[in-house]
C-alpha cells in the first residue's frame, strides 16, 4: 500500500528527506509544515506538496501515514508526540532528542499510540558498513579488541552564525559530537556492541559565540572488554572524510566515507576481492566534511525503505527509538566525563547537568 509522508520543519535536512521520499517506490510527499509559513510555502513549491497553515491541520490529513521530524534537535519532542497521538508513524532526524528524558517521552508516546518510530542513522545502511557488520557477526574478526571512529570535519563561523539555534545547548544539544559525529557514534556502537565506560576531554577551540564543543576525544571501554576512541571536531580545516577502524585477533578493516580502505582477515574467502572492488574509495568525495549540504540522500532512502517494510510487516525498524536513544546516551556520557574530569559508567541513570 502506498504511503503518504508529511515533513515537519523545512530547513536544509528536510530536502534530503524529500529527495528520499521522491525516490521511494510507493511513497509520496503529501505535505509540509514549518513555523514560518513562507518557508513552508517555498519548500512545498520546490517539492510539489501541500503547505499547511497549522501542524494540527497537517496531522489531521488522512492522506499522511508517516511524519518525518526535521526541526532543530532540541525541538523534536513536541511534534513527534503530536504525530504519534494523531496515529502517524514517526521518523525523527538525528538525534532522537537531546536528553534521555525527552527521548524516553517520544518512545513512550509512540508505544502508547501503537505507531512505529525510527531515528535517522543512514550510516547503518551503507554497503561497506553492512559488509563490516556481517564480517563481525560471522566471527571473521575473531575477538574484537579495538574500535575507533573519527569525524574530523570543518565548519565555518558563518555556519554557526547562520541560525540562532546552532551551537546552543537548548536546541543543538551539543556540538561536534551531538550534531556531526552522532552517526559514527551510532555506527561504532552497532559494530562493537554496548559501551560500558567513557573518559573524555572536549573544548571549544576554533569558533566564537557558541556554547558547545567543537573538538573532543573520548576513550571507550566496551562491555566486551574491547577498547576504542571516538574523535569529533568541526575545527579541522579543510575537513577530512569520516573514518571507522575495527580490529580483532583475526582481522582488521577500515571504512572511510562509506568506502573500504582496508579489508584483511587471517582466513580469506572468495568474496573478499569482490567486496574490496565494490566498495573501493572514489575520488572527489566530501561526505559533508566541510559542507553540510554535500551529503547524499541515499542513506535516508534505504532507511525509509526499511521503515516502510517494518510498518507493512509489523516488525521493528533497524534503528527504532530505543536504538536511536543509545547514541544520545553515549554522547551525554562523553559530555559528563568532560565536565567532571572523571570516567563515566554506562548506562546513565539520569541526564547530566550542563555546567553554568
Amino acid at each position: 500500500m502506498a504511503k503518504g509522508f508529511g515533513i515537519i520543519g523545512c530547513g536544509m535536512i528536510a530536502n534530503f528527506h524529500a529527495q528520499a521520499i521522491a525516490n521511494l517506490k510507493g511513497a509520496k510527499l503529501v505535505g509540509c509544515f514549518n513555523q514560518s509559513k513562507a518557508k513552508a510555502d517555498e519548500f512545498a513549491q520546490k517539492h510539489d506538496c501541500t503547505s499547511y497553515e497549522t501542524l494540527d491541520a497537517m496531522l489531521a490529513d488522512p492522506k499522511i501515514d508517516i511524519v518525518t521530524i526535521c526541526t532543530p534537535s532540541g525541538a523534536h519532542l513536541d511534534p513527534a508526540i503530536a504525530a504519534a497521538k494523531a496515529g502517524k508513524h514517526v521518523v525523527v532526524e538525528k538525534p532522537l532528542e537531546i536528553t534521555l528524558k525527552r527521548c524516553d517521552a517520544i518512545i513512550a508516546a509512540c508505544e502508547k499510540a501503537g505507531v512505529k518510530l525510527c531515528t535517522i542513522m543512514p550510516s547503518r545502511f551503507s554497503g561497506a558498513n553492512i559488509a563490516m557488520k556481517q564480517a563481525i557477526d560471522s566471527g571473521r574478526f575473531g575477538k574484537l579488541t579495538l574500535g575507533d571512529t573519527y569525524v574530523k570535519w570543518w565548519r565555518t563561523q558563518q555556519y554557526y552564525d547562520s541560525g540562532g539555534w546552532r551551537g546552543t545547548w537548548k536546541l543543538d544539544g551539543g556540538g561536534a559530537y551531538m550534531n556531526q559525529a552522532i552517526h559514527n557514534v551510532d555506527l561504532l556502537y552497532w559494530l562493537m556492541g554496548d559501551i560500558a565506560e567513557v573518559a573524555a576531554i572536549t573544548g571549544t577551540l576554533a569558533h566564537d559565540r557558541i556554547e558547545v564543543e567543537d573538538t573532543g576525544v573520548a576513550a571507550i571501554k566496551f562491555a566486551s572488554g574491547a577498547v576504542g576512541t571516538i574523535t569529533a571536531t568541526t575545527s579541522a580545516w579543510p575537513g577530512l572524510l569520516k573514518k571507522t577502524e575495527i580490529h580483532g585477533t583475526k582481522g582488521s578493516a577500515i571504512v572511510e566515507a562509506d568506502h573500504l580502505l582496508y579489508w584483511n582477515f587471517e582466513k580469506k574467502v572468495a568474496k573478499d576481492a569482490t567486496i574490496l572492488e565494490k566498495f573501493a574509495p572514489k575520488t572527489g568525495l566530501s561526505g559533508g566534511a566541510s559542507d553540510p549540504k554535500a551529503i547524499s540522500y541515499q542513506g535516508h532512502l534505504e532507511q525509509l525503505k526499511d521503515f516502510v517494510k517494518a510498518i507493512d510487516q509489523g516488525t521493528a525498524p533497524l534503528v527504532d527509538g530505543k536504538e536511536g536513544r543509545k547514541s544520545v546516551e553515549i554522547i551525554l556520557a562523553i559530555y559528563k566525563s568532560s565536565w567532571t574530569g572523571k570516567r563515566v559508567q554506562l548506562p546513565l541513570t539520569s541526564d547530566p547537568k550542563i555546567p553554568g
